[in-house]
C-alpha cells in the first residue's frame, strides 16, 4: 500500500500546468485572430480564475498568447504551440523541474546532503525529466489522443451520478 501511494503522488504535473494545457487546447481551435477572455475559459472548464487568469498572463509576457485589453479583451494564440517545450512552458509558469526538495540548481538546502548517497542518481533523474519534457511539444499534449479517456469519462460520470444520489 505504501508503495502504490509514493507511485502515485511521486510525479503530478502542477496545477498550473494543466490550466495553461486547458486553455491553449481550447485557444488553439479558435479562428485566427478570435479573442478568449480568461473567463470563457474557466467558465466552460469549471476551473478557477485567478491562477487561470495569471497563467495567461505569464504566457502572454512570455510571446506564446497575446493579450487584448478592454471590455471585449482576452487572449490569443501568437506562437506556434509545434515549437513551444512542456519545458518552456513549465519553465515559465513554475520554474524549473526539480524532482526533490533538497537540491536547488547547485546547492543544497538539506540536513543531509553531507552523508547523502543519491545525490547524483537524483541529478541525473531530474536530468533525464528535463530532456524528455524539453522534447515534449505543447502541440504534442494537446492534439494527442488516448485509448483510456472514455473510460475515466465514464467512470467519473458514474462516480459523481452516486454521490448526488446519496
Amino acid at each position: 500500500m505504501f508503495l502504490a501511494s509514493l507511485v502515485k503522488n511521486m510525479f503530478k504535473i502542477n496545477r498550473k500546468i494543466e490550466y495553461a494545457l486547458i486553455a491553449l487546447k481550447y485557444m488553439s481551435h479558435k479562428a485566427p485572430g478570435q479573442i478568449t477572455s480568461a473567463k470563457e475559459i474557466c467558465d466552460l472548464y469549471n476551473i478557477p480564475f485567478d491562477p487561470t487568469s495569471r497563467v495567461l498572463q505569464i504566457m502572454a509576457q512570455h510571446g506564446i498568447v497575446q493579450a487584448e485589453q478592454g471590455a471585449k479583451g482576452g487572449y490569443q494564440v501568437i506562437k506556434d504551440l509545434s515549437k513551444v517545450s512542456m519545458r518552456e512552458l513549465s519553465d515559465m509558469i513554475i520554474g524549473p523541474i526539480e524532482i526533490t526538495n533538497c537540491f536547488h540548481g547547485d546547492y543544497s538546502n538539506c540536513g543531509i546532503t553531507a552523508t547523502c548517497h543519491i545525490i547524483a542518481p537524483m541529478l541525473n533523474l531530474n536530468e533525464k525529466l528535463n530532456k524528455l519534457f524539453a522534447e515534449i511539444m505543447v502541440t504534442d499534449l494537446i492534439e494527442s489522443k488516448h485509448h483510456g479517456e472514455k473510460g475515466i469519462r465514464q467512470k467519473t460520470i458514474v462516480k459523481e451520478a452516486g454521490a448526488r444520489s446519496e
